[in-house]
């Protein structure tokens, strides 16, 4: 019997997950009622096991298998959309058995909310999403035939969820998937805690852990990073290798995030130190821009003293593709058309006295009235920029 996750008229209530890290449900999910087998392997620090995928047959003894040559697991992440009720019974009961907490990081939905439940504490994040329907035998022609669901009805309430919640869950069509929101499976009992995306080792790269996978997530996360994949893939892959080594040591969710944007602020601000002069004044009109519509002293301090070019281009609005976002990338190829710096331009260390909003924007905008490109890099870009053009044109003063 299978409890796997039907598409239709569903697209308009999934959202992405934290940060834009985690796939979007519906780029994942899939109707076919095989697919891959499940990834289960054991995280950082040995207390941890990541389980991604289709519930197929053998799922549960290979988990089992996992669990018995590491005692010290305390704790399952699951991101499933589903597969055989057996298998996700099977599951729940070694959760129970071994006195486990269960965690979906994204999403879990069908057989594998069977296991979640079992969990001795169940956690999700704000944007975590358990979805529900009635177990169904595959048909011919994709047909999804209903069958008893007793027996689903009392794993539920065995694990204590509100009864008026299991006859919802289960008079859900086959084909559709109710996803109620937090509040609602906490008030069911479905859920004992909403954490928050910094408290629990990241599982972003739980289905792929490769170069690859990291690579893709760090684009989920900050699409302008693209540009650099073709003219420089290195800086990619280094943003990508770095995050996946974080991933691998434990980290958090938001650690990864954090550490992603640094990088990725990092690698604008050296791509620009090399751009020509029209390039950099465009730059700093907006910066300029994103520091007047900043809406706070922290916020414009961040872009026009720390040069966060990401934070500025976040800050503007898209307007008929005209935002701050769609402003820097178009920068930004500009920018990497020409030779790569030969120095990073890594933010300076703060003044003793640090410049207020005003003092920044006002010495941004006289750099930008005077055309002295030396001055406006310096501005934009911190004093190591001022000497990377200076030794790479010595006929300037």
């Amino acid at each position: 019997m299978l409890a796997c996750l039907g598409l239709a008229g569903m697209a308009g209530a999934l959202t992405p997950a934290f940060g834009g890290l985690s796939r979007s449900l519906e780029a994942v999910l899939d109707t076919a009622p095989d697919g891959p087998p499940a990834r289960v392997i054991l995280g950082p620090g040995r207390r941890d096991v990541r389980l991604w995928g289709d519930l197929n047959d053998g799922t549960a003894a290979r988990l089992r298998q996992l669990l018995d040559a590491n005692p010290g697991v305390t704790r399952l992440h699951l991101t499933s959309d589903g597969g055989l009720v057996d298998e996700g019974v099977a599951i729940g009961e070694l959760v129970a058995e071994r006195g486990l907490s269960t965690y979906v990081p994204d999403y879990c939905v069908s057989a594998c909310t069977l296991a979640f439940v079992r969990g001795r504490e169940r956690l999700i994040v704000a944007d975590s999403r358990l979805g529900f329907h009635a177990p169904y035998e595959p048909g011919l022609f994709g047909q999804m035939i209903p069958v008893d669901a007793s027996d689903e009805r009392g794993r539920y309430l065995a694990a204590g969820l509100e009864p008026a919640f299991v006859d919802h869950a289960l008079a859900t069509p086959s084909r559709d998937v109710w996803i109620p929101d937090p509040a609602r499976l906490r008030a069911a009992g479905v859920v004992t805690r909403v954490v928050g995306p910094g408290d629990l080792p990241d599982s972003t790269l739980d289905d792929d852990d490769s170069l690859s996978g990291a690579r893709s997530a760090v684009l989920r996360a900050v699409d302008l990073l693209a540009a650099f994949a073709e003219s420089r893939p290195g800086v990619l892959d280094g943003i990508a290798a770095r995050y996946r080594e974080a991933y691998r040591q434990g980290r958090s969710e938001s650690d990864g995030l954090d550490l992603i944007r640094a990088e990725a602020v990092d690698a604008l601000r050296t791509a620009f130190a090399g751009a020509d002069g029209a390039t950099l004044a465009a730059l700093g009109r907006l910066v300029l821009d994103a520091m007047a519509a900043s809406g706070s002293e922290q916020t414009c301090r961040s872009i026009g003293r720390d040069g966060d070019l990401l934070a500025a281009a976040e800050t503007l609005p898209g307007r008929r593709g005209a935002g701050g976002v769609a402003r820097l990338r178009a920068l930004l190829g500009r920018a990497l058309a020409g030779p790569a710096p030969v120095v990073s331009t890594a933010a300076q260390p703060a003044p003793a006295h640090p410049l207020g909003c005003a003092d920044l924007r006002r010495r941004l905008a006289e750099a930008l009235a005077r055309g002295d490109a030396l001055r406006l890099r310096e501005a934009l870009l911190g004093r190591s920029a001022r000497r990377l053009e200076a030794s790479a044109l010595p006929g300037e003063p």
